[in-house]
């Protein structure tokens, strides 16, 4: 009868402990949004502004604070980093890096003058425009997309993060915790 007793009593806690967790990474998540949304204070450790210079393995920027500030597009194993969309000089980036032997590394780099455009899917028809506004052209769509910006290298649309994968000159494609959608530049 003790370890009845017990063996109960360890059940219970087990299934305490396996609630718990599910409810703290459902609160964990409502409280991202929230903050993202509400209260617009999460940090971003993006740089912006405009390529100066460039070649095809370091560029210059000169960011919006006014410095100007040099890149390496070679990461710490020697591989090379591509910027999102390209660059030329006078094109306005996002970049995020890390410091190594004194040097601005890129991890992530995107070509916000390409990200603009008229984007289309199969069930998506949307146009990204500077200031951060997006015009929807789907009439019928549930929750379009009014609103872009870059935080922490990733692009939110509206609410929704997402991380761009490829940006070329004609096919966007980006990833979510749901999976990877394509989009065809129109023109």
């Amino acid at each position: 009868m003790k370890n009845l007793v017990y063996i109960a009593f360890i059940a219970a806690l087990i299934c305490g402990f396996a609630s718990c967790k599910n409810n703290k990474s459902e609160v964990k998540d409502d409280a991202t949004d929230s903050t993202v949304v509400a209260t617009g204070t999460v940090s971003d450790s993006t740089v912006y502004g405009k390529v100066v210079d460039g070649g095809q393995s370091v560029f210059l920027l000169q960011t919006d604070a006014g410095d100007t500030l040099e890149y390496v597009l070679e990461n710490e194993l020697g591989e090379p980093v591509e910027v999102e969309g390209g660059y030329n000089v006078g094109d306005r980036l996002a970049v995020i890096s890390y410091k190594m032997n004194g040097e601005n590394i890129v991890r992530k780099a995107i070509n916000l003058l390409s990200l603009q455009g008229h984007w289309t899917s199969l069930d998506k028809n949307f146009t990204i425009e500077e200031g951060g506004v997006v015009h929807s052209s789907v009439e019928a769509e549930k929750n379009p997309w009014t609103s872009w910006k870059i935080i922490n290298g990733k692009l939110m649309l509206n609410r929704q993060e997402f991380d761009v994968v490829t940006l070329g000159a004609d096919s966007l494609a980006l990833e979510d915790s749901t999976g990877i959608y394509v989009f065809k530049r129109q023109k």
